[in-house]
């Protein structure tokens, strides 16, 4: 056959017309690889915040993924790993910049200052900035160059699955301005002082005072602030004047990190200072804390996220030195996703209502990875605690998984540095170099695991922790004296915030209480019943020592001339502990029970009943009567309980607190366990298995 001739044009044309189809081909690649690059540097601008505080609303050091905080620029590739749900186990370095200044486009950023004075005794440091025009660049343009800086290679440890939901980090906004003044500057005779700031030692880690590149606690020690005046003003744009400041209204307590746009006329600084209650004035020391970020300014405009998440319903903005105007001020909220939380309020009491929403934003944020007891002053995983707020994730989401990975921390490490053999930390993932613990809070854990059975039927997992439950108590066996009776116990002997505290030698009563429910928990575990008839006779000779003739346990025994004899003090927390930890019952003492019911409670000062047994605290002398309400279905009692001990709680803050007054932490993770009594009272109903909305009015 004749092969067909082409032409050479055509030939031509057919082979541009296919350098121009691959051209086509290529450069469209090339595009969706710009588009798809785009896309990711301005995701790592939009997430700046959840990398820059990855180890409080991640991890915060204390759970599954390990973060070792390095020097290393943020880039499209950094961010995409991060979000690689298919690698859970990297270790990652992250850019801090920590006390050095890296040059940057041919500007220096001085970032981080760690030589600042502790946030408080459990926290980290403080933030401090001094910013430059061209600092954080970086966050806002994604184009910014990287800068080379120096890694290492860290070894890899044991690595565990999160297991536990992220923060859904919405944003939310101050409601108002709702004061402003000015300021001048005094010199004092003393400033806020406590550990964590002149007791650094070899065994309380941190900076001394003349190691401090800035004091920012002594900074604002020195301000006056005048009375103000009150307004109602918009927060999207706040200008302050020099030496002006501005207080801002959250509505409720949050928890979160900082973002805000700042504008500044000269050089400066903005002090921002924060907490959750206002008496009189904010008062960034109320806690035993330094509630302060400081950033210092020179004329210019600058995007700062906060490293760390803080907990505020009021923030003061101070300008030292010349005007600074800070616009979209923000906060990102750093919570358990409402999206998880099944539970919603059903009844028709608007008191009521609002304890729910406190409640429910309480255990959001404490429940970011583990339980915490607070998520501003320590953030600490503490066991008993983890007792009632355990009880909290199950009510709202149905399920135990936090609960797991917080009592499974106590099971992974051989052993506990600087405890005595058998002890659990009193609270952990931490270290306790100063060898305290808090022997009660062991037992609590062995308590909790039996309610975690019953919960759960997860049998595996109890199992696993026999060895070291059976540890625990061996670790008691030599305290018990001639009676049975647990004597002279070591370290800090905690039984409630109150007098209780003070009545704990020689013989605590209330710890052998909470020693019987601990060695009867464990009989029950394992099928051991030595050690559930070794509970009962300790129970008898509990009720048969310290029942005094006035019908009220006495808390504790003196040991004087080799003989125990009661100090005569009663607590009433104390009566508590005895109902809880079933050395009587209603029926086997019903007069001391009728009292408690009736005379005892949120109003007894005022009718002036008892004053003789001194009273009970939230934590958690006041928890336990509630749940012995519940426990013994005096509903009526419980319901006007849960409003007289919580509805001032929920209309002052939004949060509930530590302490029956607001002198301490008023964002307590345990205090939640009121909506486990709610549920019981049937003020709760659930969504429908995979329903995404929000919990009620808690966000």
């Amino acid at each position: 056959m004749r092969k067909r001739y082409i032409p050479l044009m055509t030939r031509i044309s057919c082979l541009f017309g296919a350098l121009i189809v691959l051209a086509c081909a290529l450069l469209s690649a090339f595009s969706y690889r710009l588009k798809l690059q785009s896309h990711v540097s301005e995701l790592a601008s939009q997430n700046t915040m959840l990398l820059r505080t990855m180890a409080q609303s991640i991890d915060t050091q204390l759970a599954q993924v390990e973060i070792i905080v390095r020097e290393m620029a943020y880039d499209a590739e950094t961010i995409q790993l991060l979000r690689d749900k298919s690698q859970p186990r990297q270790i990652l370095s992250i850019l801090f910049s920590v006390g050095k200044k890296l040059q940057q486009n041919e500007t220096y950023l001085s970032a981080l200052d760690m030589d600042m004075v502790l946030l408080s005794v459990d926290d980290t440091m403080v933030e401090s900035y001094d910013l430059r025009p061209g600092a954080f660049s970086y966050e806002s343009d994604p184009h910014t160059a990287a800068v080379p800086v120096a890694t290492e290679t860290a070894e890899a440890g044991r690595f565990l699955y999160r297991d536990m939901p992220y923060s859904d980090n919405e944003i939310l906004r101050p409601l108002r301005v709702i004061r402003t003044g000015h300021m001048r500057y005094s010199d004092k005779a003393s400033y806020y002082d406590s550990r964590e700031i002149s007791a650094i030692s070899d065994h309380f880690f941190g900076y001394r005072p003349e190691e401090l590149d800035c004091a920012s606690h002594i900074e604002v020690g020195r301000i006056d602030y005048d009375a103000g005046e009150e307004t109602a003003l918009p927060a999207d744009v706040i200008p302050l004047p020099a030496d002006g400041w501005a207080d801002l209204d959250m509505g409720r307590n949050y928890t979160g990190v900082w973002a805000l746009d700042i504008e500044a006329a000269g050089d400066g600084i903005l002090y921002l200072t924060f907490d959750e209650v206002i008496h009189g004035t904010l008062n960034p020391f109320r806690m035993g804390t330094s509630n302060i970020i400081r950033i210092g300014v020179s004329a210019g405009r600058y995007r700062l996220t906060t490293a760390e998440p803080y907990v505020m319903r009021y923030l003061r903005l101070s300008a030292k030195g010349c005007a600074i105007t800070v616009r979209d001020l923000r906060l990102y909220h750093i919570a358990f996703p409402a999206t998880h939380i099944t539970a919603r309020f059903a009844g028709q009491d608007d008191a009521m209502h609002r304890i729910f929403d406190a409640a429910v934003e309480t255990f959001r944020a404490n429940t970011v990875d583990i339980y915490m007891d607070c998520p501003s002053r320590e953030r600490a995983g503490w066991l008993c605690d983890s007792f009632f707020t355990s009880r909290v994730e199950r009510v709202l989401t149905g399920r135990s998984d936090v609960e797991r990975a917080f009592l499974q921390n106590f099971l992974l490490p051989e052993h506990f540095a600087f405890l005595p053999d058998g002890m659990l930390p009193m609270c952990y993932p931490s270290d306790h170099n100063d060898r305290t613990f808090i022997p009660n809070w062991a037992m609590w854990y062995g308590v909790e695991m039996g309610e975690y059975l019953t919960r759960t039927g997860d049998r595996a997992f109890t199992d696993s922790a026999r060895e070291r439950l059976y540890a625990l108590l061996a670790y008691f066996a030599p305290f018990e004296n001639e009676y049975g009776l647990l004597e002279g116990l070591k370290s800090w002997v905690f039984v409630e915030w109150s007098k209780s505290n003070e009545l704990v030698q020689d013989v605590s009563f209330a710890s052998n209480m909470l020693y019987a429910r601990l060695l009867d928990t464990c009989g029950q575990l394992y099928g051991d019943s030595d050690l559930t008839g070794k509970a009962a006779k300790l129970r008898a000779t509990i009720l048969d020592m310290s029942m005094t003739e006035s019908g009220f346990f006495c808390d504790n025994a003196l040991r004087q001339d080799g003989k125990l004899v009661l100090s005569g003090e009663r607590t009433e927390s104390c009566q508590y502990y005895a109902f809880f930890c079933d050395i009587v019952t209603p029926e086997s003492h019903p007069w001391l029970w009728e009292t408690l019911l009736h005379d005892f409670g949120y109003d007894r000062a005022t009718r002036g009943l008892y004053p003789e047994i001194y009273p009970a605290n939230a934590f958690i002398g006041n928890y336990l009567r509630l749940d012995l309400l519940d426990r013994y279905g005096c509903r009526e009692a419980l319901y006007d309980n849960i409003k007289g001990y919580f509805t001032y709680m929920a209309d002052k803050t939004g949060t509930l607190w530590e302490n029956v007054g607001d002198y301490a932490s008023c964002n307590h993770g345990f205090a939640s366990h009121v909506l486990y009594w709610m549920d019981h009272l049937g003020l709760l109903t659930r969504d429908m298995p995979g329903k995404d909305a929000s919990a009620g009015g808690a966000v």
